[in-house]
């Protein structure tokens, strides 16, 4: 698309190049008009216009005049002459200026036509190179961005370009602090990332030679301008409205000690952890935190002896005691995470006691690991007081189950001793004097499947046996294993083994054939 200005003190030459203009078949997004220079001048200030078509002779100011005072204004724009035979030096001259050609008067149509589109396609190819070499720039910038950013985790690189990179930004890296941005959003909050955003305001903040983007992703990290106050940055996040943990380096001097830098920013931003209604992690907050300590192992002793009781709110309460701010803000980070491992630590050893006994269930101890999971520290607290009171619960279940073992035992020994008789859930339950719907569920909860299932495994692995290692009829194995008729012998096994009984035995044989063979063929 392209602006036109048109300028001539004529109204009826501006109404007739404009008319001729229309009728191009080019797209104009606007066309302007000017009696004189100071007009178009005004307009030129105000819009954005790529070709003006001004004539030299003109009240106020002529062509010349507006020529010189926007190529001293620095706008940017293309022109072209209208003149008379009589004014051909002027137009020498404004060719001088940068005019892109001259027209005679009387304007012919076919030569505007020509030289609108000459200019045009200058234009666009000034625009096309422009385009290349913006995107060239910033394929180069981002390929220096991503060698810092290997730089500064711990690649190595010669000595050659780290004088060639520091010496692009002298005055950056000679004094810069290291700055890490997450932006804090609850657990699981839906949303775009506002990297990008950060790193704009970031920017404003420090200027383009005070600001460089060395990493995206989960965070942000920038080597600014260390001479800038550290408020500003968290300040102007704020009036964004954007909600983020910043984390800030000393002053470090030197691109060689970027390294080092990006480590010590690191280890700011996990203390955001200890401090969460902090936006702002300065070396100063953690420079006096205590370095050595004892873990309150009793008090994790005491805590988990409540497992398995109706105590859950005493369980809560112990874990926000034992994680409490006040406590943890004492201590390096390093206390805080070793905690957590404590925790997790006594939480596998629990649930390997009744995992056996949970079925399909199971407690996520996985989710606790590692606490920079989690947005912050009260996240991760609230997801170890829901695996701990998840914990409690089975234990509970696992006691109360535990009361029933004796009579559970006396059941199972009483089935393996009389599956060759008449037996059924009732006869089971009377044994051990226990009610036959109670017993029904306790059995099936606690052996994972129903009596009647089970009494048919435990008959069927006797008659297997019997198939494979005997002479007995199937009739008369039926019988032995507790079935009364043949048929529904045969069925049942068919069910499970998927073959008749006589298949079985036949199998069970060529096995202990082939099983001979090759123990006299080894002699």
């Amino acid at each position: 698309m392209l602006n036109i200005l048109i300028v001539d003190d004529q109204k009826n030459i501006r109404d007739g190049l404009q008319a001729m203009l229309s009728q191009f078949p080019l797209e104009f997004d606007n066309m302007y008009c000017a009696a004189n220079g100071v007009e178009a001048l005004q307009l030129l200030r105000q819009h954005s216009i790529q070709l003006v078509i001004t004539d030299i002779m003109m009240p106020d100011m002529d062509g010349l005049e507006l020529m010189a005072q926007t190529k001293e204004e620095r706008i940017k724009v293309n022109y072209l002459i209208i003149s008379g035979y009589s004014d051909f030096a002027y137009a020498q001259k404004a060719i001088g200026l940068g005019a892109k050609g001259y027209l005679l008067k009387p304007v012919k149509r076919e030569d505007l036509q020509t030289s609108v589109e000459h200019v045009w396609q200058e234009i666009q190819a000034r625009q096309a190179l422009s385009r290349n070499m913006m995107h060239i720039s910033r394929r180069a910038r981002e390929t220096d961005r991503k060698e810092l950013g290997m730089f500064m985790q711990g690649a190595v690189n010669d000595e050659a370009w780290v004088d060639q990179t520091q010496g692009q930004n002298p005055e950056l890296w000679s004094h810069y602090r290291l700055c890490l941005l997450r932006e804090e959003l609850w657990i699981n909050q839906p949303g775009a990332n506002s990297s990008h955003s950060m790193e704009s305001i970031a920017y404003r903040v420090y200027g383009r030679r005070g600001c460089i983007s060395l990493q995206h992703g989960q965070h942000l990290i920038l080597a600014v301008d260390a001479s800038v106050d550290t408020g500003a940055l968290p300040a102007a996040l704020k009036a964004g409205q954007i909600n983020a943990v910043i984390a800030m380096t000393g002053p470090q001097e030197g691109l060689k000690g970027l390294s080092e830098s990006y480590t010590q920013v690191l280890e700011l931003y996990r203390h955001s952890y200890l401090f969460p209604d902090k936006r702002c992690i300065l070396p100063a907050h953690i420079d006096r935190l205590i370095q050595q300590w004892e873990l309150p192992y009793e008090g994790l002793y005491s805590l988990f002896q409540l497992i398995g009781t109706k105590n859950s709110g005493k369980i809560a309460q112990g874990i926000s005691m034992m994680f409490h701010k006040d406590v943890l803000q004492r201590y390096h980070i390093r206390y805080t995470q070793q905690l957590c491992r404590a925790v997790v630590k006594m939480l596998e050893e629990y649930e390997r006691v009744i995992r056996p006994y949970m079925g399909d269930e199971a407690l996520d101890i996985d989710c606790l690991r590692n606490l920079f999971d989690y947005p912050g520290i009260r996240d991760y607290i609230q997801a170890l007081q829901q695996q701990l009171l998840r914990l409690n619960q089975y234990y509970y279940e696992y006691k109360c189950s535990y009361r029933n073992t004796h009579d559970l035992n006396e059941a199972i020994r009483f089935i393996h001793e009389s599956y060759h008789k008449p037996l059924d859930l009732a006869m089971v339950s009377n044994h051990v004097s226990l009610n036959y719907a109670y017993f029904s569920n306790l059995f099936k909860k606690n052996i994972g499947k129903g009596f009647a299932e089970y009494l048919r495994d435990v008959r069927l692995d006797k008659a297997r046996r019997l198939l494979a290692e005997t002479e007995h009829k199937i009739v008369e194995v039926a019988a032995m294993v507790g079935y009364e008729s043949y048929k529904s012998f045969t069925r049942a096994f068919r069910d499970v083994m998927n073959m008749q009984p006589t298949e079985y035995r036949q199998l069970m044989r060529r096995k202990h054939e082939r099983e001979e063979k090759y123990q006299d063929t080894a002699l």
